[in-house]
């Protein structure tokens, strides 16, 4: 009977472990992740290329890198201004968008006069950065890669996945906030 009772004891003991959680079937790793980073590093040294080429044919122009990774050049550039776009303030502009060999797929007419709240209001990451870099009455051509423009995900309309594109943007007029003007 002792033996019964040590038994017992002995087995109810070893029987109450704290459980144990189950390991997943299928263990995830960061292979999807790195993969995908080498294609946009491949994807973008692709387009960066097909933009050097671009450059290179163009003796008419002379071209400047922005900061944020576009390429352009002045059309008409106004040396009496000095004021750039700020934050806040509303910027009345017209541009369009052209695939890399000059296919329009939105004319300048077709988009209109966009007034731009800068930083408050939503336009392609390219775009945004540009109005920016010019000064009222200033006109540029820019080159933007695809991860600039409308990315892996296009317009959902014309600008398909991962397209580079063109765009001629031209600066009316710069209504200052309040604020910049202190």
């Amino acid at each position: 009977m002792k033996y019964l009772w040590f038994i017992l004891i002995t087995v109810v003991f070893l029987g109450c472990g704290s459980p144990e959680p189950r390991r997943p079937i299928q263990a995830k790793t960061s292979s999807f992740f790195k993969e995908s980073i080498e294609r946009s590093k491949k994807l973008l040294e692709t387009e960066e290329k097909l933009i050097a080429d671009i450059i290179a044919k163009d003796s008419f122009h002379d071209y400047n890198q922005s900061a944020s990774g576009s390429w352009y050049f002045y059309k008409a550039l106004n040396e009496n201004a000095l004021y750039t776009p700020q934050p806040d303030d509303l910027v009345t502009m017209t541009y369009d968008i052209l695939s890399l060999s000059n296919d329009t797929i939105y004319s300048a007419e077709e988009i209109g006069i966009v007034q731009y709240k800068v930083d408050k209001q939503e336009l392609f990451p390219g775009l945004r950065n540009s109005v920016k870099l010019l000064k009222e009455k200033e006109t540029a051509t820019f080159l933007y890669p695809s991860s600039l423009a409308y990315g892996y995900h296009g317009d959902n309309d014309r600008i398909g996945i991962n397209v580079a594109i063109k765009s001629t943007l031209s600066i009316l007029k710069i209504e200052k906030q309040k604020d910049s003007l202190e």
